[in-house]
């Protein structure tokens, strides 16, 4: 599967208060290709306003900037009920979450119909 990290966008001046690590990320896969975005962080960064900032649109023809305002996001493999809310803390990753392209009930039925009888 490719693999590609975007270059941190680079902040001002720091100062010896800012947190040791001052990025997010944001992931997005598909089966043939994965993306991280790395983004500088600032307080009250959102989860979804990184997704919007992550601008993932340039490099997924697929998405667009509707759906990625309403797509699912989650931290680390847990899904966010309120992504608008969220605020994210330094060194954490925003995932977007895709459709599922088959239900995996429907998957399972449909191998249990393709065997032999027994």
């Amino acid at each position: 599967m490719p693999f590609a990290v975007d270059a941190p966008e680079v902040s001002g001046s720091e100062s010896s208060d800012a947190p040791a690590c001052t990025w997010v990320e944001v992931a997005y896969a598909t089966p043939e290709c994965q993306r991280i975005v790395t983004l500088v962080w600032a307080p009250g960064l959102t989860a979804r306003a990184a997704v919007i900032r992550a601008n993932l649109t340039a490099h997924f023809a697929e998405l667009d900037d509707a759906w990625l305002a309403s797509a699912p996001l989650g931290i680390f493999g847990e899904r966010l009920e309120a992504p608008e809310q969220r605020e994210l803390l330094p060194g954490e990753r925003v995932e977007v979450y895709r459709p599922l392209q088959l239900d995996p009930k429907q998957a399972r039925r449909e191998r249990a119909a393709r065997r032999p009888p027994r």
